[in-house]
C-alpha cells in the first residue's frame, strides 16, 4: 500500500520541518509514503471563504487518482486511538487498498465536492492546530501505527 499526505501551503518553520523530516525517514522503513505540499493560493485574501475553499478544493481533487481511497483530516471526523488507527490502517492493508490518500484542507476547511468524494474523515483531536503542526502529529500517529503493527516497542500502554 501506497500512502499520501497533500496539504495545501509549505512549512516555514525550520524546527518543526526538520521534526517532520525525522519521521519522514523513520517511516520510510514501513511503507511507500508521500507528502506533497500544494501552493498556497494567491491573492486568497481577495477570496471569499466559499471562494477559497472551492479552489483549494479544485488543487486536491486534481492530485486523486480514481482507485485512490480518500481521508480527510477534518475535526468532525472519527476519533481513534493510536491502537485503533493502526487497526484501520491494517483493514485498509487487508482490502488491497493500492493508495490511500489523506488531505489537510486550508484554513476554512474543504469544499462540498471535497467532502463528497471523500470515503472518510478522521479528527486527529478536538483541539485546534496549525495545519502545519497537523502535518507532524499526523505522519507521527502514521510512524507510531506501522510500530503498532510490528510489534515494535515505540507505543507503550
Amino acid at each position: 500500500m501506497n500512502i499520501k499526505l497533500i496539504a495545501i501551503g509549505k512549512t516555514d518553520d525550520s524546527n518543526l520541518q526538520q521534526l517532520i523530516d525525522r519521521y519522514l525517514k523513520r517511516l520510510s522503513h514501513y511503507v511507500k509514503f508521500e507528502l506533497e505540499l500544494l501552493p498556497d493560493l494567491k491573492n486568497a485574501k481577495h477570496l471569499s471563504e466559499a471562494e477559497q475553499k472551492e479552489k483549494e478544493g479544485e488543487l486536491l481533487l486534481g492530485k486523486l487518482q480514481a482507485t485512490d481511497f480518500l481521508w480527510l483530516l477534518d475535526e468532525n471526523g472519527k476519533s481513534y486511538s493510536s491502537l485503533g488507527f493502526a487497526d484501520e490502517l491494517q483493514k485498509k492493508m487487508n482490502a488491497g487498498t493500492k493508495t490511500l490518500v489523506f488531505f489537510i484542507g486550508g484554513p476554512y476547511g474543504f469544499s462540498p465536492a471535497v467532502y463528497a468524494k471523500a470515503q472518510g474523515k478522521l479528527a486527529l483531536s478536538q483541539l485546534t492546530f496549525s495545519h502545519q503542526m497537523v502535518r507532524l502529529f499526523f505522519i507521527e500517529q502514521l510512524y507510531r501505527a506501522f510500530t503498532i503493527l510490528k510489534n515494535e516497542p515505540y507505543h507503550h500502554q
